[in-house]
């Protein structure tokens, strides 16, 4: 039979969540999830500050926190309280509306982008208790507006304007990580190339009756350069492994959550932290939030910069071409992607 070109079948979580079903794939084998480990300590990073001339301390928050645990919450960032009210709002229009509304956007089967959830690539996968929508978002020409939801009606206009502060802001960034570290400003910006991408991924947590066995992301490290997360307001969720221990992330209503990803901890030769991170399910509250993932061109070599090798730190990665091909290769198996760029691999 000729495979359909929709996936007209898939059950959404939400669907499972309303039924009060958790099928096995869901259940995580290793048991019990500690759901209230301690809250990590996670620097909050003045970007008001950062572009002053006066910014060493702020430079020095910003590099602390990439280091320890790999994230920081960037305030004052110069996006209106009320606007982020509106991101939001939109991202829980669209995952309230009726599923045939939403099933017009469903992506694919072979196909990540759309609406929809895990793609089931093997028998004993387990699956992650969220629905989503994932859309390229830059460049403009690889958009595919037929994903992009039509309703609510101001979706699109709040997006856009979201996408551009996004751009801006997330150039800012990788120069200030840069300029922390004291070398050139635009060496992190000029590997993710002229024609990186922006793919944006409208994450929705609907309850689940078994937090303490279910995941709403399954434990992994980003494949981006960097990662911006807009965190639900009130429902914390996101956990950041660090020393071997799990730890919460605390929500800032209107800060932004900026994560170290693969690619940059590959540019800094290991100095920054790419943290591995899973997702908390919930009994009580539903739960949104808006990943925004910087990706480098394909076609550019990331490396680490030349400066930040030396005698005390060594080449520790290789120059890797394609980075997500390898990381999606590995992920399947269950290994940490990065592993597989690391030089001391083929060390005799």
């Amino acid at each position: 039979m000729a495979e359909t070109q929709q996936e007209t079948v898939f059950k959404s979580v939400l669907e499972l969540a309303n039924n009060n079903e958790v099928p096995e794939k869901y259940i995580y084998a290793q048991g019990s999830i500690n759901t209230s480990p301690p809250l990590l300590a996670v620097p909050q990073v003045d970007l008001s500050l950062l572009t002053s001339p006066d910014r060493q301390q702020e430079l020095n928050k910003l590099q602390s926190g990439l280091k320890s645990c790999g994230c920081i919450q960037v305030i004052n960032h110069g996006i209106e309280d009320s606007f982020l009210d509106k991101v939001r709002e939109i991202s829980k229009q669209f995952f309230a509306l009726p599923t045939e509304e939403k099933l017009k956007y469903a992506r694919t089967v072979n196909q990540i982008e759309g609406y929809g959830n895990d793609k089931v690539l093997t028998d004993n996968q387990r699956l992650d208790w969220s629905d989503r929508l994932y859309l390229n978002v830059f460049p403009e020409d690889i958009r595919k507006l037929q994903f992009w939801p039509q309703k609510p009606e101001c979706f699109r206009e709040v997006f856009e304007k979201y996408i551009k502060d996004m751009k801006l802001l997330s150039e800012s960034l990788l120069k200030s990580m840069a300029a922390s570290l004291s070398v050139e400003e635009n060496c992190f910006l000029d590997q993710c190339g002229e024609h990186g991408n922006m793919i944006a991924r409208f994450n929705f947590y609907p309850l689940c009756p078994r937090p303490d066995v279910v995941l709403g992301v399954k434990q992994h490290a980003d494949s981006s350069a960097i990662t911006i997360l807009l965190q639900d307001k009130e429902v914390e969720g996101l956990q950041v492994l660090k020393d071997d221990q799990w730890f919460r992330v605390p929500v800032v209503p209107y800060g932004l959550l900026i994560n170290v990803g693969d690619q940059v901890e590959i540019m800094s030769n290991g100095i920054f932290k790419s943290p591995v991170h899973r997702v908390l399910t919930n009994a009580e509250r539903e739960r949104n939030t808006l990943a925004i993932f910087i990706m480098p061109d394909v076609a550019v070599g990331i490396g680490p910069v030349e400066k930040l090798i030396n005698e005390e730190r060594p080449r520790a990665y290789k120059d890797i071409k394609n980075y997500v091909e390898l990381f999606f290769q590995s992920y399947q198996q269950g290994k940490r992607p990065i592993e597989a760029a690391k030089i001391s691999q083929e060390l005799h």
